[in-house]
C-alpha cells in the first residue's frame, strides 16, 4: 500500500491483518521490505508491518536532503503509525533501521511495547566522531555520483562488514544484489547525508530511560557491534543480548534462527502490542 505523510509517499506491506498484536520492521541501508520476507515465512501469530524507509525501495526519494533528517523520519513514522491505527506495537530494526527504531523508541516511547535491535547502535558519542563519519559518508556519496549505482553496489557489497555473506548460496546472494540494484541512487545518497550515523544525534544518554523490554541481537563475527550491544545492554534497564553465529546481517544469513529468537522473545517477555 501507499501512504503519504508530510509530503512523502511511503510504501508499506502488511501481513496477517486480522491479528491484533503487531510487529513493525525497519530495514537497513540499501534494503527494502523484501529484506524481511525470509524472516516472515510461516510467521502467522502477529500482524506484520514492513516499511520502505525514505530513499529506499518503493518509497519516494526526494531530491532535497532536508527530507532525510532523522528528526523528519521519526515524525513521518509517527504519522504513518497514526494512519495505520497502530497504538502499541513491537518495533524491529536492522543497522540503519535499528538506529531509527531506537531513536523512535526514545522520542515516542508510549507507542513501543518492545524493541528488537539487530546490529544497531545509538549513534556516535562525540561531535568529532560524527564529523569524521560525515566526511566518510560524503566520500560514499561521491562514489555513488561518480561510479553510478552499479559501481557503488559493487564496492558496497565487498566491504568487510559483509564478508560473511560471501559464503551464502548463490541464489540468496543474487537476491540481495538485485534488491540493492533496484534502489534510487538519489535516495541512497541523501540517506547517507541526512540520516547517516554522523548526521543523527547520539542516543547513548537516553538508554537508561528506556523502560520497555529490549532484545539486542548481534552476530559473533561482527565484533564491533558485539561490543556496542554489550555496552548498550549494560545501560538499559530491561535489555538482554543474544549472539548468533553470523555476521552483521543476521536476518539475511540465518533468517529462520533470527525469527525463532525474536518470536520466542516476544512470547516470553511481553505482549507484542495491539493495533
Amino acid at each position: 500500500m501507499k501512504l503519504t505523510v508530510n509530503g512523502t509517499h511511503y510504501h508499506i506491506e502488511v501481513r496477517n491483518r486480522e491479528k491484533q498484536e503487531t510487529v513493525v520492521f525497519l530495514h537497513g541501508f540499501t534494503g527494502t521490505t523484501k529484506s524481511w520476507h525470509s524472516v516472515a515465512t510461516g510467521w502467522t501469530d502477529h500482524k506484520l508491518v514492513f516499511i520502505d524507509l525514505i530513499g529506499h525501495g518503493k518509497t519516494e526519494s526526494p531530491k532535497s536532503v532536508e527530507f532525510y533528517t532523522m528528526e523528519r523520519q521519526l515524525a513521518n513514522l509517527d504519522a504513518l503509525f497514526d494512519q495505520l491505527e497502530l497504538d502499541r506495537f513491537s518495533l524491529i530494526g536492522y543497522s540503519m533501521g535499528g538506529r531509527t527504531a531506537l531513536a523512535y523508541a526514545c522520542e515516542f516511547p508510549v507507542r513501543v511495547s518492545g524493541l528488537i535491535l539487530e546490529s544497531a547502535s545509538p549513534g556516535l558519542r562525540s561531535e568529532e566522531a560524527r564529523r569524521k563519519r560525515r566526511a566518510n559518508d560524503a566520500h560514499l556519496v561521491e562514489r555513488i555520483v561518480t561510479q553510478g549505482l552499479v559501481g557503488f553496489i559493487d564496492s558496497w557489497e565487498n566491504i568487510a562488514l559483509f564478508d560473511s555473506q560471501k559464503s551464502l548460496p548463490e541464489k540468496v546472494k543474487d537476491a540481495i544484489r538485485q534488491e540493492r540494484l533496484e534502489q534510487n541512487p538519489v535516495g541512497l545518497a541523501n540517506s547517507l547525508l541526512g540520516m547517516g550515523t554522523g548526521s543523527q544525534a547520539s542516543y547513548w544518554g537516553e538508554l537508561m530511560c528506556l523502560n520497555m523490554p529490549v532484545l539486542l541481537v548481534t552476530g559473533q563475527l561482527d565484533l564491533k557491534f558485539e561490543l556496542i550491544a554489550k555496552e548498550m545492554a549494560s545501560l538499559m534497564p530491561k535489555a538482554i543480548h543474544k549472539t548468533i553465529d553470523a555476521g552483521h546481517a543476521i536476518h539475511v544469513e540465518k533468517p529462520a534462527e533470527f525469527a525463532t529468537i525474536v518470536r520466542e522473545y516476544l512470547s516470553l517477555n511481553y505482549q507484542g502490542g495491539k493495533s
